[in-house]
């Protein structure tokens, strides 16, 4: 009995240490060969870099993809400084073509003047300089207008006064064009920057995650079976609720966009990022609010965490992420490039680790 109890010891160390052996081979065959982080196989040399671990990456992931939304944001309000931009373009265009009639006006004027006084030793000067079409050189040259005999001194001094409020315009305009122009191109490329590292950081986790699954699986294998603690959650993507409030109509707009593609300064209708996502949802309630999520935490309402209500937005990772609360512990995200607007819990690691606060449109 006695040499029994001895021998079915030994077969249980066999066994443990085979599952362990396994499930370590498991995980570094898996890293090596997705993302080529060094093995870890249990016992380090001297100097050697610890093994990424799944929390470890997750935290790095988070952290990037805080970067990644903290940029989409920046994106988003060069945007809107550039519809602006060629908004005031458009206004200043129409502004320019009166001004131009008002232009080729007085200079026919003053150039019938000019001829009349043709005495004057300035006169052919102030007639080329009149019929030149070319604000800036008569701007640069306003005294000679001044000193042609029988010029209406008012009406040219009211005419180089425009002219030089053009120039002035069409300079600012110009310069604002560019500056929009090189902050988009910056962000743009920041935010390629970071998404090639986010999507790398993925790759890593990824593989974790497929490793730890893969050990678990050879050790309930090994060991004869065991019970599998995760739980697959299924949530209705479909709204059946009310829409009598501004809230309930907002939140229905959010379902109805379960699926479609999340695009980096979308604001719909057939893709969005999140704070275009919230924007639309409460547009289509009838209510306008802010473009980017740090405008909406500047001018939105602020509300506990605690005292959520449906259609009432959560802002994440240092106010550079937003998302909509649909009721019963869920929201509705648009959450990063690769991804789908989606239905998912508030209590999500991410999500619940991120949360600013709350604010109530």
């Amino acid at each position: 009995m006695h040499l029994r109890t001895e021998r079915d010891k030994d077969v249980a160390k066999r066994l443990v240490s085979r599952t362990q052996m396994r499930r370590a081979a498991i995980v570094g065959a898996v890293l090596a060969a997705a993302s080529g982080v060094a093995v870890y196989t249990g016992a380090a040399g001297a100097g050697a870099a610890p093994a990424p671990t799944i929390s470890s990456v997750q935290a790095e992931v988070n952290s990037l993809q805080g970067k990644v939304d903290t940029i989409g944001q920046r994106y988003d309000a060069a945007e809107q400084q550039l519809t602006a931009a060629k908004t005031r373009l458009g206004q200043i265009s129409k502004q320019y073509d009166r001004a131009e009639a008002q232009y080729k006006r007085a200079s026919a004027t003053l150039a019938a003047v000019a001829v009349a006084a043709y005495e004057n030793s300035n006169s052919t000067s102030v007639i080329g300089l009149l019929t030149s079409g070319n604000p800036d050189a008569v701007l640069s040259q306003a005294s000679l207008l001044l000193q042609v005999e029988g010029t209406h001194n008012q009406e040219a001094t009211q005419f180089l006064t425009l002219a030089g409020e053009l120039s002035t315009i069409k300079a600012q305009r110009q310069h604002t064009e560019e500056g929009v122009a090189q902050v988009e191109q910056q962000i743009v490329t920041q935010k390629a920057a970071l998404t090639k590292l986010l999507d790398k950081q993925k790759t890593v986790l990824t593989s974790l995650q497929n490793a730890a699954a893969a050990a678990q699986v050879q050790a309930n294998t090994v060991g004869g079976g065991g019970s599998n603690n995760s739980t697959a959650t299924t949530t209705t993507t479909t709204y059946t609720g009310p829409t009598a409030t501004q809230a309930e109509k907002a939140v229905a707009f959010a379902y109805a966009q379960i699926g479609k593609p999340y695009v980096w300064g979308a604001t719909g209708p057939s893709a969005y990022d999140c704070s275009g996502l919230v924007q639309a949802a409460w547009g289509a309630a009838g209510v306008s609010i802010p473009r980017t999520t740090y405008d909406m935490w500047a001018a939105l309402p602020h509300i506990p965490l605690s005292d959520l209500q449906v259609g009432d937005l959560i802002e994440y990772s240092g106010e550079s992420h937003v998302a909509i609360y649909v009721g019963n512990g869920y929201i509705i995200d648009a959450p990063h490039t690769g991804a789908v607007v989606e239905k998912i819990s508030e209590s999500t690691s991410w999500y619940s680790g991120s949360a600013d606060g709350a604010l109530r449109p």
